[in-house]
């Protein structure tokens, strides 16, 4: 059973077995870090009944981040890396594994939001975060149906240039 909690969007896979590419996602509300933190902070210690003691995000992805957080009994931790994945976010946890939660843009629309909430926390071996955020069918595709991104920003990319055979 999928686990969907309310406020903040979250969803988490119950058996947080490590075994799939995220452990979750998270549907901010905005971009702005500083704001959202806390409330996601919250309700993975309410979920898991442990403390998150520190968050990594991506830098670009994220406005106004702070070192950290405030949360009851502690200051939560919060790192950032310029490379990788816009779309995660890692929190790491008192007397556990690291959690990889799935970061679903603000400005989703509720149906597709809701439906990567649920793919995330339903098990995702082998399946790249792209895939979850858009699945086959959706966005733009490779020839191999895999979803081009563009290097910088995380975002869908235009499609690729075709270009014509040439003749030998």
């Amino acid at each position: 059973m999928t686990a969907l909690l309310s406020e903040p969007r979250i969803s988490l896979n119950p058996l947080l077995d490590r075994k799939g590419t995220v452990d979750g996602a998270w549907w901010p509300n905005t971009r702005d870090a500083a704001a959202e933190l806390p409330g996601l902070i919250s309700a993975v210690d309410r979920w898991l009944g442990r403390a998150v003691l520190r968050v990594g995000l991506q830098l670009q992805a994220w406005d106004n981040i702070p070192h950290r957080i405030p949360a009851p009994g502690r200051q939560v931790r919060v790192g950032w890396f310029r490379s990788g994945d816009p779309n995660l976010i890692v929190l790491n946890i008192a007397g556990t594994e690291p959690v990889t939660l799935l970061v679903i843009p603000a400005g989703t629309p509720q149906g597709e939001a809701v439906a990567a909430l649920a793919a995330a926390a339903a098990g995702t071996v082998g399946v790249r975060p792209a895939d979850i955020l858009h699945p086959p069918g959706e966005g733009t595709s490779d020839r191999d149906g895999s979803l081009c991104w563009e290097n910088e920003g995380g975002h869908v990319a235009g499609p690729k240039p075709v270009r014509p055979a040439t003749s030998a």
